[in-house]
């Protein structure tokens, strides 16, 4: 059994992901390239490469949420509620989608019928909640999900502003420069929570190995 901590990461592991993540970030950005060269109706809009991209991030991420809680049985509620906050974007992501073929409101309503069941578990073994919160929250996982959950629902929202792209943009303001800017943010907030996932996913196998 090894004496190594299992929260600690070794230095070439550390430079092996930093090269990983930056590969993956460089591609997106790529992406959103090829998106912004776009000049029909495709551009930054429900159909763009930049909002698919996001789907697919929060897809993976919360199936790696998903994999803590059912198959490797780790952190049972920081996994609940992580299950249900990027269940909660995936679903809101497709509102455009919901409410045109399934029914104006649909997904408020998926959202109620996901967070409100995993919020009552939750509260329920709260005590459970915060002792696993407590075991996470000097983590690499822990660090990269605070700063993609800030990036994405504090910093996106408030540098997303049309009063600021107005102000900034002044005659020359276009809707799309203020859509570019809210996306791509959100795009990169999301990337840092599936990193996020990532970590966590490993760090509670080295949990499991080390027997810690």
């Amino acid at each position: 059994m090894s004496n190594t901590p299992p929260d600690r990461i070794s230095f070439r592991a550390t430079c092996l992901r930093a090269l990983a993540y930056l590969v993956i970030i460089a591609a997106l950005m790529e992406g959103v390239m090829q998106e912004a060269q776009q000049l029909d109706y495709t551009q930054f809009s429900e159909s763009g490469f930049t909002e698919l991209a996001q789907s697919m991030l929060l897809l993976l991420a919360t199936g790696l949420a998903l994999s803590v809680r059912v198959w490797q049985r780790q952190l049972p509620n920081v996994a609940l509620l992580l299950v249900g906050l990027l269940g909660a974007s995936l679903i809101r992501e497709q509102d455009a989608w919901l409410d045109t073929y399934v029914f104006d409101g649909a997904w408020q309503t998926l959202v109620a019928l996901l967070v409100l069941p995993v919020l009552f578990v939750v509260i329920r073994h709260r005590r459970a909640f915060v002792t696993e919160l407590e075991s996470i929250t000097g983590t690499f996982s822990f660090g990269l999900f605070a700063a993609g959950f800030l990036t994405t629902y504090a910093f996106s929202r408030l540098y997303g502003r049309s009063a600021l792209w107005q102000e900034i943009l002044g005659e020359h303001y276009l809707r799309a420069f203020k859509n570019a800017a809210e996306e791509v943010t959100e795009l990169f907030g999301y990337t840092l929570m599936l990193f996020a996932m990532l970590e966590l996913v490993l760090l509670v196998r080295r949990r499991l190995i080390t027997g810690r």
